[in-house]
């Protein structure tokens, strides 16, 4: 794969997209497409503005992977909607949400947009391996900024982060996290595990927040440098911090395997290049017409022959 690929953190889009375009928008049968419309014009907005030359949609086949959860139970429990012992656990999504997904899924589909999940991981992960796998420049458009961690100045990686819809997005280059947590991308899965992340269950260690940890690393270099300062009693520490990082010494051996993302995801073998036109024209027409995607849809088909 060579130019510039761009790799789409779906869920994250889809739910900014549900909350930020009005359930007044609906199909001629009355049920809310204000997700579906609202990605479609998120991805023409993208694609006019960066011009990537290759797309993927990431998906998350399972949100809440085990063996996530086996290392840290915690892990987005709080996002449970219910249990199942056979499969993946369902994840709290609005009621009106969760039926728009398989109709982006057909139209991304039919739209030739490749779409990529993978069992037993999420999309997190499928796009940290396409990002090690990509020989050009990579766009990650994400709300999510545990993504951070991918930031890569030599390879052109950067994450676009959607500040308001996506017309306002913060790009996000390792200047600018040094600028915002004095570490680089590499140094963001560290800090991220030190401060720790309610919205997904990750304790942290007590007492250590994001300013207490980017100053540590800045003076021991990483996770593993802070840990054996911890053992060196010669080491600037304070008795405090020495204390609460040794007690945290079970979350800490676990927790780089929850918080960094996989690089090693087994790919399908997708058509990862721009389509200029639809893959299947009478099954995008046939959407188009039963869900009213209207102006949205047609908008992207222009950009996209473009």
């Amino acid at each position: 794969m060579t130019g510039r690929l761009m790799l789409l953190d779906t869920a994250s889009l889809y739910f900014r997209a549900y909350f930020g375009v009005p359930e007044s928008v609906k199909a001629p049968d009355g049920t809310p497409v204000n997700a579906v419309r609202g990605l479609l014009e998120f991805i023409d907005r993208l694609v006019k503005d960066h011009r990537p030359t290759h797309l993927v949609a990431c998906m998350d086949a399972d949100w809440r992977p085990q063996w996530r959860v086996d290392l840290i139970p915690s892990y987005k429990a709080h996002r449970v909607a219910e249990e199942h012992e056979a499969g993946p656990d369902e994840e709290q999504v609005p009621d009106t949400l969760s039926p728009q997904v398989p109709v982006i899924e057909a139209v991304l589909d039919a739209l030739g947009i490749a779409r990529v999940g993978v069992a037993g991981y999420e999309a997190d992960d499928v796009i940290g391996t396409f990002t090690a796998r990509a020989k050009g420049p990579v766009d990650i458009v994400t709300g999510d900024r545990d993504l951070y961690q991918l930031v890569d100045d030599a390879r052109g990686v950067r994450v676009l982060y959607p500040l308001k819809g996506v017309g306002t997005l913060q790009l996000t280059d390792e200047a600018w996290l040094r600028e915002k947590y004095g570490v680089d991308g590499r140094g963001y899965a560290d800090l991220a595990l030190l401060r720790g992340d309610p919205s997904d269950g990750l304790p942290g260690v007590p007492g250590i927040g994001e300013k207490t940890a980017a100053k540590l690393l800045a003076e021991f270099g990483d996770l593993a440098g802070i840990m054996a300062a911890v053992d060196d009693p010669k080491t600037k520490l304070t008795p405090s911090q020495r204390k609460r990082l040794d007690e945290s010494r079970p979350y800490v051996e676990v927790a780089p395997k929850v918080v960094k993302v996989a690089d090693d995801v087994p790919l399908p073998d997708v058509e990862t290049l721009l389509p200029r036109t639809p893959r299947d024209s009478s099954a995008l027409d046939a959407l188009a017409s039963h869900w009213g995607l209207g102006g949205s849809l047609q908008r992207l088909l222009a950009t996209l022959v473009v």
